[in-house]
């Protein structure tokens, strides 16, 4: 067992195999560490999440060698059968690859016993292994674009069923209407970790599903009615977000959730909401207008905050006077601001950082799912993007939340051709890049290229090279922080944000520590990053 540091609050575990990381994963679901969050298996990992001021990383590491690496007995395991018509588009590829007829494979394939190793990718997306050693298969040189949901497919030692319309590199062998993810249900991914499937062949035809599915309602709790807020212009990208939904990393899905958490948070303190209340998230250009009274407040990267008001029916003026027109408002970022009926707040883009948070006293009262409001664009999730036309609910303000005015000055967020510095903790993989590397990782500034969005920012510099013996090596699937700077083969980094897969399979360098974060979410394209080390505060795994 390896320890390895992930960020400053999440320690990466590296075992021999897969066998060993679900045991350690079973271990610490079934005999959970106090201050230790939800962990997530990859390949032969285990990425395990703690509270600092719970626990330190080297009492967490000295916690972890201590346990069993044996797995749970088969059967108390769940088995889980999967009825597959074998019609795939690469099923004679495949068989040929391997030097087997097409029927031979699909004997193969139905004949082993298949065991959830981890769940990464997309929500509900498993990956299984077989005790078949020679069922591999390599992946398409070329992927797709577009992977029906329900597709069966090889990659690898692995099997796996795509729950939703996505884009893949794997062989498709066939297809299943096998509901493997679904939000309305308790245990929304059929397989997780640990459990045994088996595959039966059927010749009946199949229906392939649609996103829509299996992703969720596109847009819950949004409509066309009376009362709330309804968006009149989305401007560059507007979202409902919350503080996430942590917790379900074990079925796929990562937290999401607001990128500046302390803005949102210090947005619904000042409309006098809990601190994790559903607010919208806007990237330049917001005009939402009052159906009914509503208390708001907006924080972040916030320009001009204009209120508008709307046409009203004044009392009818004394002859030969007129009733004057009410003048435009202009309220200060985190201070709480009424509109009337019928008024209009508009955002101006902010010169300085990237995403405004707007508070509704009462909450954006949208349809949670799995616990959250937030919308995950990667994962399609929760609420889709808001335009115009969309009614937001609000909710009803709780009692006994005082509303509580001032948020961090915008002009300490970043602007493009600044450069803004980010601490990060080395690891869990810079053992495969060289002195050199390293110190061009931290010795140039990084510019955020317009390619950046929630699920990562895209960095542009001269580029990090492998080691010698890591070039061309290909690593497991393994667990993602938000943070992590992940570098693929171009050499150029790409920094995880909220909406970032669980796993990956490109090294991660370095990550951001967990304080910086909600920072690394406001830089705009054309701001410059300056990556500095620091010393893991909770001693070393």
């Amino acid at each position: 067992m390896r320890v390895l540091t992930a960020r400053d609050d999440t320690l990466l575990v590296e075992l021999d195999d897969l066998d060993q990381a679900v045991a350690l994963y079973e271990s610490l679901t079934t005999d959970p560490v106090r201050g230790v969050g939800v962990p997530v298996p990859g390949a032969r990992t285990l990425l395990v999440p703690f509270r600092p001021s719970a626990i330190t990383a080297g009492d967490l590491a000295a916690e972890l060698r201590s346990r069993p690496l044996e797995r749970r007995a088969t059967s108390a395991a769940r088995t889980v059968e999967i009825r597959v018509r074998y019609d795939g588009a690469d099923l004679a590829e495949a068989a040929e690859l391997l030097g087997w007829s097409a029927d031979e494979l699909v004997r193969r394939h139905t004949g082993a016993a298949w065991t959830v190793g981890f769940v990464g990718f997309a929500p509900g997306f498993a990956y299984l292994t077989s005790d078949d050693p020679e069922l591999v298969v390599p992946r398409r040189a070329s992927p797709r674009t577009r992977v029906p949901a329900g597709s069966v497919a090889l990659a690898g030692p692995y099997s796996g069923i795509y729950p939703r319309e996505s884009p893949g590199g794997w062989q498709l062998v066939g297809r299943t209407d096998a509901p493997v993810w679904d939000v309305t249900r308790e245990r929304p991914a059929l397989m997780l970790p640990g459990d045994q499937v088996r595959f039966v062949a059927v010749q009946e035809k199949v229906r392939l599903r649609e996103t829509a599915e299996t992703a969720g309602p596109a847009v819950p709790g949004v409509g066309h009615g009376s009362g709330g807020v309804e968006v009149v212009g989305a401007g560059v990208q507007a979202l409902v977000q919350d503080l996430g939904r942590p917790g379900s990393e074990g079925a796929g899905v990562s937290a999401s959730g607001a990128l500046d958490r302390p803005s949102l948070r210090a947005a619904n303190r000042a409309a006098g909401n809990p601190s994790g209340t559903a607010a919208i998230e806007s990237v330049g250009g917001l005009r939402l207008r009052a159906r009914g009274p509503q208390v708001l407040a907006v924080t972040g990267a916030a320009g001009d905050i204009v209120v508008r008001p709307g046409a009203r029916t004044e009392p009818a003026a004394a002859p030969g006077t007129t009733t004057p027109a009410r003048p435009d408002r202009r309220p200060l970022p985190g201070e709480p601001f009424a509109l009337d009926d019928g008024d209009e707040l508009r955002l101006a883009p902010s010169a300085r950082g990237v995403r405004a948070y707007v508070a509704v006293r009462g909450g954006i009262d949208v349809l949670p799912v799995l616990g959250s409001r937030a919308t995950d664009v990667l994962a399609g999730l929760g609420p889709d993007p808001l335009g115009p036309g969309d009614l937001l609910p609000v909710g009803v303000p709780g009692r006994g939340v005082p509303a509580a005015g001032g948020a961090p000055p915008s002009g300490d967020l970043p602007a493009p051709g600044e450069v803004t510095e980010l601490s990060i903790v080395l690891g869990p993989r810079d053992d495969w890049f060289d002195a050199a590397t390293l110190a061009r990782l931290t010795g140039q500034d990084w510019l955020v290229t317009p390619r950046s969005n929630r699920i990562g920012l895209r960095l542009d510099g001269d580029p990090l090279t492998r080691v010698p013996d890591r070039r061309g090596a290909e690593l497991p699937s393994e667990g993602c922080v938000t943070g992590a700077i992940q570098v693929p083969p171009d050499g150029l980094p790409v920094l995880f944000l909220a909406d970032h897969p669980l796993t990956g399979g490109y090294p991660v360098i370095g990550a951001v520590v967990a304080d910086h974060v909600p920072l690394a979410g406001q830089l705009p394209a054309g701001a410059r990053v300056r990556l500095t080390i620091q010393n893991h505060p909770g001693g070393t795994p």
